[in-house]
């Protein structure tokens, strides 16, 4: 194997594992850009990441975009260098002392936490860098490239850490491929929720509140839909709906599991007062998940084999203690709800259960015109039970999933860590995944909170229990931007009379009390009865986004109608007439 192909093993697909290379070998190049910009640039870490790269960097100032037109600049002379990559092994000892020596501080750090004697370093020209590798051979193979955007990042995620700057690029195998990656990212920008639903009127945000979205009277109708829409389904199918806790005392949490596991991630406090033995200072955590708390409600009485399968449903707030800077709109938040259910089965009822599941995942997915991509997840390093039952339980989900005959790729180590799973990953309109849906097999909290039930036998047996959730949270869901182009561009429209028109506004008001609602599309009909040309008012509905536009006027007050929008499925001037006609008459 050449020394550029390190690694190679670690990656199933060849083409993933080249563009790995590609990108991890472009944030070296934009690091020696950054240095020969920024002279005593402190550089932190440069990992590949999906679609691109970045290096997080401490400089003297704030950089901004004229910055990376510069870097951008620098970089192109690294890469027409065309420096080949070259690998070195150093001992810990000459590599602390050749970074201290340069007052590289981070990479003095890392060093100190590698456990081998020995520490892998990547030439390019002038340029040296702390790293394991893969990389390409050569700098020009990084021409490609294009510098994103900046944003703020902590040194390894700790806020009480030093703050650097993130500097984010992409780069691809050729320009075609970088020019579509941009074009992609273009129109991302024009479908983004984050400007949709402000100007749809559906959601905002406030720095009060970070990562907890308000939704405002039309986002509510929507919220409430789909929340509805799931909960009335799911009614049908036999689950039971449940509300839970806000709070729990961390003894739930410690007997779960997830204080090991999660603490870090939960928004915890202490309670005036001491705990039951009065030894310690009780402390509280909201809940980020509702496992626990049905686990509590199962083992609240004795239970039989004939209650099961039993199906729990919540929709109950939850809250994770998400980072900052790894909030984005809905897609990543602090406070949301999921429409989750835990099914407590036997183990004869495991399969039957998870193919219904995969056949509602479908349904509802299909009702949207969402593809997903499935991954089955295996057990993480660290791990709850024992590889006995782990094995029982992955290989239930793989079999469901051929019995299936669907396709899935495996994801090895990322398993949740007290069972394997089945992540759904929507494609959204751009070609994007974002994982939603999830079915979660569990041999091991069960056996945590020593839950049982009566067997037909009489004798008392472990159930096990089914984690799932189909939209997986309500706000990500919302703001997937194919459900937001496919769906919310639907949701409203606009009955606008002119001023000749006053003596039909009872008629009018009675058409407008109507709201249709079908399962999972919803409809709003409002009124603008304020007087006005059609003409000038038009550009404010177009702003709007108005999906149809009832105008009501006159014939000459009709011709001056142009340019009326019909992307989205609005009336053009033909559906104008006809209305006008109808009234009129």
């Amino acid at each position: 194997m050449e020394e550029h192909e390190r690694s190679r093993e670690a990656f199933e697909d060849d083409r993933d594992y080249k563009l790995h290379c590609l990108r991890h070998s472009a944030a070296h190049v934009m690091a020696e850009a950054i240095q020969t910009v920024f002279p005593g640039a402190s550089l932190a870490i440069g990992p590949a990441i999906d679609d691109g790269f970045y290096y997080d960097v401490d400089v003297s100032r704030p950089i901004t975009e004229e910055d990376l037109d510069t870097i951008s600049k620098a970089m192109k002379v690294v890469v027409k260098r065309n420096s080949k990559f070259e690998r070195e092994s150093w001992s810990k000892d000459k590599a602390t002392a050749w970074f201290k020596e340069r007052g590289q501080g981070f990479k003095v750090e890392l060093i100190e936490g590698i456990p081998d004697e020995e520490v892998s370093i990547y030439h390019q020209g002038g340029f040296t860098d702390l790293c394991r590798g893969p990389h390409v051979q050569r700098t020009k193979n990084c021409k490609h490239f294009k510098l994103l955007k900046v944003s703020g990042a902590y040194w390894r995620g700790d806020s009480s850490g030093p703050q650097l700057q993130r500097i984010y690029g992409t780069v691809w195998p050729t320009r075609d491929e970088l020019d579509q990656y941009m074009f992609r990212i273009e129109e991302a920008k024009k479908r983004d929720h984050r400007k949709l639903g402000k100007q749809l009127g559906l959601m905002m945000f406030h720095e009060y509140s970070p990562g907890s979205p308000f939704f405002l009277p039309k986002g509510e109708v929507l919220y409430h839909e789909l929340s509805e829409a799931m909960r009335t389904l799911l009614m049908g199918e036999g689950y039971d709906a449940v509300r839970t806790p806000q709070m729990f005392d961390c003894r739930l949490w410690k007997t779960s599991g997830h204080w090991e596991h999660y603490k870090d991630d939960m928004f915890t406090f202490h309670e005036d007062g001491q705990s039951d033995d009065e030894s310690e200072e009780r402390v509280m955590g909201l809940k980020p998940m509702n496992c626990p708390s049905h686990m509590l409600i199962f083992g609240a009485k004795k239970r039989s084999y004939r209650e099961l399968p039993m199906r729990l449903h919540d929709q109950g707030v939850l809250h994770r203690n998400e980072m900052r800077g790894a909030l984005g709109g809905l897609t990543r938040v602090r406070q949301f709800c999921q429409d989750d259910a835990h099914l407590f089965v036997m183990e004869s009822q495991i399969e039957k259960e998870v193919t219904d599941l995969l056949a509602m995942v479908d349904r509802v997915y299909s009702a949207f015109d969402l593809g997903f991509v499935c991954k089955l997840s295996t057990r993480p390093d660290k791990k709850l039970g024992d590889d006995a039952l782990w094995d029982q339980a992955e290989h239930a989900l793989e079999s469901a999933l051929k019995n299936n005959g669907l396709d899935y790729v495996l994801k090895k180590g990322d398993g949740a860590f007290y069972g394997p799973k089945i992540d759904f990953d929507v494609v959204d309109a751009l070609g994007r995944e974002w994982q939603c849906a999830t079915i979660q097999l569990d041999y091991q909290l069960p056996r945590r909170f020593d839950l049982k039930y009566v067997a037909a036998d009489n004798e008392m047996q472990v159930p096990v229990v089914i984690h799932r959730a189909i939209f997986g949270s309500l706000e990500r869901f919302s703001g997937d931007e194919k459900t937001f182009a496919d769906w919310e561009f639907k949701f409203q429209t606009f009955v606008r009379p002119l001023k000749q028109f006053e003596s039909y506004l009872d008629w009018i008001k009675e058409c407008d009390d109507e709201i249709t609602v079908q399962q999972f599309t919803a409809f709003k009909e409002e009124m603008d009865l304020s007087h006005g040309s059609g003409n000038v008012k038009l550009d404010w509905y177009d702003d709007q986004l108005y999906s149809v536009l009832s105008l009501l006027c006159t014939d000459s007050a009709l011709a001056a109608v142009k340019n009326v929008r019909d992307e989205y499925g609005v009336r053009g001037a033909k559906a104008y007439w006809k209305i006008t006609r109808e009234v009129a008459s």
